[in-house]
């Protein structure tokens, strides 16, 4: 049932099944006139030839509200690439370009980048959304940009309407906001949202006290979704993570640049639906192990930059009530589940927590060998200042692709 609930310094926007999505698209339609929208919609080769992609732009086609659509074709290296991902496009018109940053003209402003001292040499999704914020910045009418996983299989442009409004609102003034929504198809997902970051942000709280940042991730009801908006001054400002930690990462960098008042969370009012990551326990540097050790690294290296301090006895002390609040999370997940109708594999949650457990000390030892860790991509206020014709090349780009691939 639907809830008022306000917890934390972050403003909670609820779905309470009262509104009509037209009416969110009528005040959306309104609103953009006057603030228009940037939408990014980052992509491997691997996802764009998947079901979900090319429903997704379908869907977009009825999405007038949107200015601008940048799609970030990455890890894909071939034009046939390019041309499949433009043949799904196409009817998106000419607000959409595919900014194709393996292709050739891509490779090439890496490189200038790279020679003018800037580190962007590791690949992912981080990366790709740093690109798109530099594309989408050469337009200074665009006051909004946001940003849309591409592996939605029930995806609805309600969803992407209830994101936008918050933060073109003529009455309303957020920076930041960020989706939330239940993940669970016949059982529940979402297990490092769950099993790892929920309690180990109740467990660092209660060993180094109620620290600002930390009550600030605590606050979002689910940290790790990969769909948010962001006002475009925020986005120039904003440090982007290129590894897991791109969620968390971006929190903190929020946290950092504006005030939790102007942060908000948007209830998108149903389950959703995503690619599930493997818990790779053979393999602890990828899947869900890889990304819950890129999390708290992320975290543990943001308490450190603001002057906490954290000692091999204060991960002892996390490790231990991480543990203690997650097998007791066990009980509560069981129970919902049950009076929800899905199935629930307790033994493989607990065999998730003892897991997830182990990376705290991978994560800590990481941490003390290295407190700063490898930089993130810079602002984009920095790139400006030694290549202010940049965001401008990547629209020639785009367009110059098109041209010859086309």
């Amino acid at each position: 049932m639907p809830d008022f609930a306000q917890l934390g310094p972050i403003t909670t926007i609820h779905d309470l099944g009262t509104v009509h999505p037209g009416e969110l698209e009528g005040k959306l339609t309104k609103a953009v006139a006057r603030a228009p929208i940037g939408l990014v919609l980052p992509v491997t080769a691997a996802d764009m030839r998947a079901a979900p992609f090319a429903q997704i732009i379908g869907k977009l086609t009825q999405a007038p509200y949107i200015d601008t659509i940048v799609i970030v074709l990455n890890r894909a290296d071939a034009v046939d690439d390019y041309r499949e991902a433009y043949a799904i496009t196409e009817q998106l018109g000419d607000r959409a370009r595919i900014l194709w940053t393996d292709g050739p003209r891509g490779r090439q402003l890496y490189e200038e980048l790279t020679s003018a001292g800037f580190d962007v040499s590791r690949a992912g999704k981080g990366r790709a959304v740093w690109m798109a914020f530099g594309y989408l910045l050469a337009d200074s009418r665009l006051k909004a940009f946001v940003l849309q996983d591409c592996d939605i299989v029930n995806y609805d442009n309600d969803m992407l309407a209830r994101l936008c409004l918050p933060m073109v609102q003529p009455s309303l003034d957020f920076d930041f906001c960020k989706a939330y929504y239940a993940r669970c198809t016949d059982r529940m997902h979402g297990r490092v949202a769950r099993l790892f970051v929920a309690p180990i942000t109740r467990a660092m709280i209660s060993v180094l006290g109620e620290d600002d940042f930390l009550v600030f991730v605590r606050s979002f009801r689910y940290p790790l979704a990969g769909e948010f908006a962001v006002s475009s001054t925020l986005a120039r400002s904003n440090r982007i993570p290129s590894d897991w930690g791109l969620e968390v990462g971006t929190l903190a960098e929020v946290f950092r640049n504006t005030s939790p008042k102007r942060v908000c969370q948007v209830d998108l009012g149903r389950t959703y639906e995503h690619k599930h990551q493997p818990l790779s326990l053979d393999d602890r540097s990828r899947g869900l192990m890889g990304m819950a050790t890129d999390i708290l690294t992320s975290i543990l290296r943001t308490l450190m930059s603001q002057g906490t301090v954290i000692d091999h006895g204060h991960l002892y002390s996390i490790r231990n009530s991480y543990l203690r609040l997650a097998q007791d999370s066990i009980r509560q997940y069981h129970a919902d589940a049950l009076m929800n109708s899905l199935e629930y594999d307790r033994h493989g949650e607990e065999k998730a927590i003892e897991a997830f457990a182990e990376q705290i000390t991978v994560a800590g030892q990481m941490v003390m060998e290295d407190p700063a860790g490898a930089s993130a991509l810079p602002t984009w206020t920095r790139v400006f200042t030694a290549l202010p014709d940049y965001p401008a090349q990547l629209r020639q780009v785009a367009d110059d692709d098109r041209t010859e691939y086309v």
